[in-house]
């Protein structure tokens, strides 16, 4: 088992600090989905944990090892990220966007072992995108591009996985089949994947472990604990939406 700990961390910019003090670990095998309105913070905190962006202050650690000790390349080898509108080379095909993800691994001439190639075949096949490897990203469906990222990330081979809003734009038979399989990569290929979310019914339905940012307050703990805390009962301020705990659905008045 994998961790990725926070301590007493504070995020935000220079002229505004958005969460103070946050505590938590996450750990491989776990699907965790960070929940909360926009512009709370939530793509702050992934940059953070990725390392885009600096804590204002306290540490981050994988495995107890500080996590700004480690080189470019040991990073990469541990946390790979998906950011919402990354900017990619359309004219790439599936296949040589997957492939970059074995960079941390290549040497100087982006030589693919048997190994390599065996293992990003695998990879496309278990992201069901196997029939699109040679097809341009140009040519692919907002759900097939984002299959196509996080086979990227898969195959970059970390325990760890953070991804901004992956079911942005996505119907919801899309969403779905995109929620479903960031939980089968935690369950069956040991991957802690933290991703951000608005789907918040899907979220709550199929995740290990909610992270919410609400107001100023920060809450991490399984689905069901957060669930009979009554966390998500108030979670709009408004009495037309209500939260039915059995079902874990918002029903609209």
């Amino acid at each position: 088992m994998n961790v990725f700990k926070a301590e007493n961390v504070s995020i935000g910019y220079s002229n505004k600090i958005l969460f103070k003090d946050l505590n938590f670990e996450i750990k491989t095998g776990v699907l965790t989905s960070l929940l909360g309105s926009n512009g709370i913070g939530k793509s702050t905190l992934l940059k953070t944990l990725s390392r885009l962006l600096q804590p204002i202050s306290g540490s981050l650690f994988i495995d107890q090892q500080p996590i700004n000790q480690l080189t470019q390349v040991d990073f990469s080898k541990l946390v790979s990220v998906v950011l919402t509108n990354e900017n990619v080379n359309k004219e790439l095909t599936v296949h040589e966007l997957v492939k970059l993800g074995r960079q941390p691994y290549t040497n100087w001439l982006d030589q693919l072992t048997a190994e390599d190639a065996a293992f990003i075949e695998q990879t496309l096949i278990a992201c069901e995108i196997a029939d699109l490897a040679q097809r341009k990203l140009s040519q692919l469906s907002d759900g097939q591009l984002q299959r196509s990222l996080i086979a990227r990330a898969v195959v970059q081979d970390t325990p760890f996985i953070f991804l901004d809003e992956p079911s942005t734009h996505l119907d919801l038979y899309h969403k779905v089949r995109l929620f479903k399989l960031l939980k089968n990569l935690c369950e069956e290929h040991n991957k802690c994947i933290l991703f951000s979310t608005h789907d918040l019914d899907l979220a709550l339905q199929l995740s290990h472990e909610i992270m919410l940012l609400k107001d100023e307050h920060f809450y991490h703990d399984t689905t069901e604990n957060l669930i009979k805390e009554g966390v998500f009962d108030r979670f709009f301020d408004t009495d037309d939406i209500v939260f039915d705990r059995e079902r874990k659905q918002f029903v609209v008045l």
